[in-house]
């Protein structure tokens, strides 16, 4: 019960839903929140700024069925320089799969770090649709969801949490086809050039638009 670190573990930080979610819970939490992003920063001085927290709140996307490997390098300097106090580290993870036990590889990533490094585990909220819900009427149900987190973190009371749109699969999956099908199609890239492998050919430019 504290103050608690929030840290951004997405590899596009600045412009993720992590960081909307981060918001969100700042919004929520009654105590004070410092929030931080790992992107391009120090972890040094990082992990220096953590041993001033009661709580941190790793708050990442799911890459490959893990952690982002943002996260993992971060990992790798705080095990090896830890942190003189340790705060309770609690998880918000989310994935584009509609399914929040899409993120349970992940969470137990966390979890095993935290047992071998000395680190109380605290809370834990998987989102699935987080590729999609914040835009959504469904945002209430992870602002409440969130704020649920917030209050186990601030009370000590750790709890277990998940959440996603209450939408049937095959709709969901219909609507996702949809939205890359025209996300594609804004740039020139067909539903069946995206179905295979070859990502970088000819049509598409060094940054991954139509090019010529």
């Amino acid at each position: 019960m504290g103050r608690t670190m929030i840290l951004n573990a997405s590899p596009r930080a600045p412009r993720s839903n992590s960081k909307q979610y981060a918001a969100i819970f700042s919004e929520c939490y009654p105590f004070e929140t410092e929030y931080f992003e790992l992107l391009h920063k120090d972890p040094l001085a990082l992990i220096e700024s953590m041993g001033e927290f009661s709580d941190v709140l790793f708050v990442f996307p799911l890459y490959a069925d893990g952690i982002p490997a943002t996260l993992l390098q971060f990992l790798k300097v705080l095990e090896e320089h830890p942190p003189k106090r340790k705060p309770v580290a609690s998880v918000l993870v989310n994935c584009g799969f509609i399914e929040p036990g899409q993120n349970d590889v992940a969470v137990e990533m966390m979890r095993l770090f935290c047992r071998r490094n000395g680190y109380r585990f605290g809370s834990v909220l998987r989102i699935g649709s987080g590729e999609a819900i914040l835009t959504t009427p469904f945002r209430a149900f992870v602002a409440r969801k969130i704020k649920k987190l917030a209050g186990s973190v601030a009370t000590g009371k750790h709890q277990n949490l998940k959440v996603t749109m209450p939408i049937p699969k095959g709709m969901y999956i219909k609507a996702s086809e949809t939205y890359w099908a025209n996300y594609g199609a804004k740039y020139g890239v067909t539903k069946e050039q995206m179905a295979t492998m070859q990502i970088e050919d000819s049509k598409l430019g060094s940054d991954g638009k139509a090019g010529s």
